[in-house]
């Protein structure tokens, strides 16, 4: 049965791209990364955490407006298959907020359909606490509730909102094993300041910053400070709210990039995020299973090196 479409704008482009008949079988034939730390079983690139050690896979999911449904079959059911096959095939990390809508409710029932909340590596935010602490509390307490789990695996503070009063909260809550890891996130260059002067003055496990191939500006300061400070990033809107897939899925791509095993150009811009050293793991939106098999796809083969990365820039800057 034909799945239902639940994305927008660029989607059409990239099932036209994936038509060519890229199924979940089609990991088992892809070489195994030999640059960094893989994962035997599955082949996918993997980087530490630096608080702790433990590695995650490069490549996860977002859930923003794709996890955003009603709770038909029809509707539910490639976000089933999505959260299904992301352990199955080496994958980890899911991201969402409170704010994405029903995103964290869907995300919770599904986990229990499928009972794999063990397998995943779950990180939401809290917004609330611009309000004061106890809002962002009582939201903290409904994420847990909506996602049916006991702890975070990482929980972080929405936007900077209300970023003095919660940072103490989430190391309370860490220190009681409700939370295993703690950060920020952002994805306005306008808080990039602000953010960059808690990085400097807290000990977080993580950040979460927009960084894609057209949009640099994390580069500046946000990357070599989460370097030299320790934290693991997160990179959101890895195909720059969808401009990339829109400027080039109907191109073919240069044979240069298919020597490095891209067989689409969503495997073209993940592939330039997470071969940022500082890079832990992108987490790009996916709604259907064909989708997680594509972007997986760029955690496996050789990365760019410093060179071909500015050729990946040059090319998207010349359109």
């Amino acid at each position: 049965m034909r799945l239902p479409e639940t994305m927008t704008g660029f989607s059409t482009d990239r099932r036209r791209l994936l038509a060519g008949g890229l199924t979940l079988g089609a990991c088992a034939a892809l070489a195994p990364f030999a640059a960094l730390a893989t994962d035997l079983r599955s082949g996918l690139a993997t980087r530490p955490i630096p608080s702790s050690g433990e590695r995650l896979p490069v490549i996860g999911i977002g859930t923003a407006r794709r996890f955003d449904v009603d709770e038909s079959e029809a509707a539910r059911a490639p976000l089933r298959e999505v959260l299904r096959e992301l352990p199955r095939l080496g994958g980890r990390v899911v991201d969402t907020a409170p704010s994405y809508g029903r995103a964290e409710t869907v995300i919770g029932d599904l986990m229990a359909e499928l009972g794999n909340r063990d397998e995943l590596f779950l990180a939401t935010k809290v917004g609330a606490g611009r309000g004061g602490a106890a809002a962002g509390i009582a939201e903290m307490e409904g994420s847990l509730r909506r996602l049916r789990t006991g702890r975070f695996d990482l929980l972080m503070v929405h936007n900077l909102a209300g970023i003095d009063d919660m940072l103490p909260v989430l190391r309370e809550w860490k220190a009681a094993g409700r939370i295993r890891y703690l950060g920020m996130s952002t994805s306005f260059d306008s808080q990039y300041a602000d953010f960059a002067a808690v990085m400097a003055r807290e000990a977080l496990d993580f950040v979460q910053v927009d960084y894609a191939v057209d949009n640099r500006n994390a580069e500046d300061r946000i990357l070599p400070l989460a370097a030299e400070r320790g934290m693991a990033v997160l990179t959101n809107l890895p195909f720059g709210r969808g401009r990339v897939l829109q400027a080039f899925g109907q191109r073919p791509l240069p044979d240069w990039a298919k020597e490095l095993g891209i067989a689409s150009w969503a495997q073209f811009a993940l592939k330039f995020v997470v071969s940022h050293p500082a890079v832990t793991v992108a987490i790009p939106g996916t709604a259907r299973p064909q989708y997680l098999v594509d972007n997986l796809a760029a955690g496996r083969g050789p990365m760019p090196d410093a060179a071909t990365r500015q050729r990946m820039i040059d090319l998207v800057a010349r359109g």
